[in-house]
């Protein structure tokens, strides 16, 4: 029991710092842009909350493959997941749907 414990515990650290890696990787990304050109001109509530929403995002993916048995259905959860995050996402950069969190 104890080695299936420590198996566990083994590979959830990897995912979660795949999970982190990821999220500071993609959060790089503006940073880099903004050194070369004008067009990226994000503030630091900009990175605030795109962190938190990728954060999120993460630890709620690593929370579905954690107890949602069937993987079938963690996966499906997961891609509901992921596409609410991109309307999300898609809504704070460009306002797609005009609604008011998007600043319209």
């Amino acid at each position: 029991m104890e080695l299936k414990m420590n198996k566990f515990i083994e590979m959830n650290k990897k995912r979660l710092m795949l999970f982190w890696t990821a999220c500071i990787g993609l959060l790089a990304i503006p940073l880099i842009a903004m050194q070369f050109t004008d067009e990226v001109n994000w503030t630091i509530v900009d990175f605030v909350i795109a962190g938190g929403l990728l954060f999120s995002l993460g630890f709620l993916v690593n929370l579905l493959l954690d107890k949602v048995k069937p993987k079938t259905k963690s996966w499906a959860i997961i891609a509901l997941v992921l596409i609410l995050f991109l309307l999300l996402w898609a809504e704070l950069a460009v306002g797609i749907f005009g609604s008011p969190i998007a600043g319209n």
